[in-house]
């Protein structure tokens, strides 16, 4: 178990200069973490190369078709209620997640911004 993290001393310069933390979501990373679990893909997956990324992957499916790129284990065993409601929050997930990971960091919403996205996300769900 892990009971601390110390990164006071290292060379993360993508998280900010001169010691200052971007507010953006900088977590270009944390777009592609929430593409990564909801899909169970990596960006290194053989079948993204060339032209194909696992973001034109999901955005090819997404929202219309956001069954094609879910991670199958996230419907499994739900009734079709429940399958609907999964597969409408996964595509507003993928959604946030373009808007994490715009190319232009500038482009990218604030991680603020973001929270309250995934707070709406789970209210709609649970509502």
């Amino acid at each position: 178990m892990l009971i601390s993290l110390d990164l006071g001393y290292n060379n993360f310069t993508e998280y900010g200069l001169g010691g200052l933390v971007s507010t953006r979501c900088d977590v270009y990373s944390y777009g592609v973490m929430l593409m990564e679990t909801f899909t169970r893909k990596k960006p290194s997956e053989d079948m993204f190369a060339g032209d194909q990324s696992l973001q034109s992957w999901i955005r090819s499916s997404v929202p219309q078709s956001a069954y094609r790129v879910i991670d199958a284990n996230l419907v499994a065993n739900v009734d079709i209620e429940d399958g609907e409601k999964i597969l409408e929050s996964a595509a507003s997930i993928f959604e946030l997640a373009f808007k994490c990971s715009a190319e232009i960091s500038s482009d990218r919403i604030s991680m603020k911004e973001a929270l309250a996205e995934l707070e709406k996300i789970k209210r709609r769900f649970l509502g």
